[in-house]
């Protein structure tokens, strides 16, 4: 029975899987919806072989299924790009058989658009990361919605006070001339505002025991201009450098390579790709920022850039693209040899 290769798609739900089951020939075993837990997937297909290669799209909670179904049942699993399968389809209909069965002969027949299945300590490592980004949004909102109601209170600090600081805060609580409901809800505001500084200050110091003995963390605060955020991010969202085969290959997936949009006699580029978590992206165009202000290669590429006439937006996005394929050679050197 483990001489028998069979090849399973998975259409994944959260209370229930479509299962689709293919021989090495692409005869269909089986196609059936079954409980989302790992047992009841193998039960079933394990009465045709025991060979099982699957693939399931990567969504909220694939990644999970996929390791157990690989540490627990034994089986080979790929995640698949949901982009890029959707894009294989040749039927405008959708349904969750339809969907298992693609999957499966794809993965039959070696064309499935595979994703990086991101170990258990990585993905954990994400959440904290994606937690803070969270919390941080959520204090960023707060401080917007504190200077919408001065303007529309049309409130201004005395001259030398600069915003957010201990100074500014006491006049704003104090001296500013509120009316009533609007001291009111300020006094709200100053309160979430307090209440996300300390669930800032909770996740990170988190995410510093929790990174505290990664060594590619260590090695990635070491780069000039790279802290502890950075270096979070790029952690939790590349994962291992080594997995890719070049330093462009990298930067395409941060969404860092322009993309071109030529046609016939018509070259042209058409900004960043769009590919990458956006804050990936984001963390990575504020490091370029910085980077070029304050390390001279990169300060004389920003410069050679803008004497070219080349606007902020793409000095930005080209430092950090040329940075990313640096750092990806930089990761490759000082990795620990296999």
């Amino acid at each position: 029975m483990g001489t028998v290769a069979v090849f399973v798609g998975l259409d994944y739900h959260d209370a229930e899987v479509q299962v689709c089951a293919l021989d090495r020939h692409g005869q269909q075993l089986c196609n059936r919806m079954v409980a989302n837990d790992w047992q009841s997937i193998a039960r079933v297909v394990g009465r045709y072989g025991d060979a099982v290669q699957a693939a399931l799209e990567s969504c909220s909670g694939a990644a999970d299924l996929a390791e157990e179904l690989v540490h627990k049942a034994g089986w080979s699993v790929d995640l698949a790009h949901p982009g890029f399968v959707a894009r294989m389809k040749q039927n405008p209909d959708k349904t969750d058989y339809q969907d298992a069965r693609l999957l499966a002969d794809l993965e039959r027949v070696g064309y499935l658009p595979r994703v990086w299945l991101a170990p258990e300590a990585v993905r954990e490592l994400r959440r904290l990361v994606r937690y803070r980004q969270q919390v941080a949004q959520r204090r960023r909102d707060t401080k917007l919605r504190i200077r919408a109601l001065l303007r529309e209170q049309r409130l201004a600090p005395p001259p030398g006070i600069n915003p957010w600081t201990q100074a500014w805060r006491r006049w704003l609580v104090t001296d500013a001339a509120w009316s009533a409901q609007g001291r009111w809800v300020v006094s709200r505001h100053l309160r979430e505002l307090d209440r996300a500084a300390a669930d800032l200050r909770e996740v990170e110091e988190q995410l510093e025991t929790v990174t505290a003995d990664d060594p590619d963390v260590a090695r990635l605060q070491a780069q000039p201009g790279i802290g502890p955020v950075t270096a979070w991010t790029l952690r939790a969202e590349i994962g291992r450098f080594d997995r890719f085969r070049t330093g462009k290959q990298l930067a395409r997936f941060c969404g860092l390579s322009p993309k071109n949009a030529s046609s016939g006699q018509r070259q042209a580029d058409a900004g960043l790709i769009r590919a990458a978590n956006p804050q990936l992206r984001a963390v990575l165009i504020e490091a370029a920022h910085r980077l070029a202000r304050h390390d001279p290669r990169w300060r004389a590429l920003g410069q050679r850039l803008r004497q070219a006439g080349k606007p902020g937006s793409l000095v930005a996005a080209a430092v950090a693209n040329r940075w990313v394929r640096w750092l990806f050679h930089q990761m490759q050197a000082a990795a620990p040899a296999a």
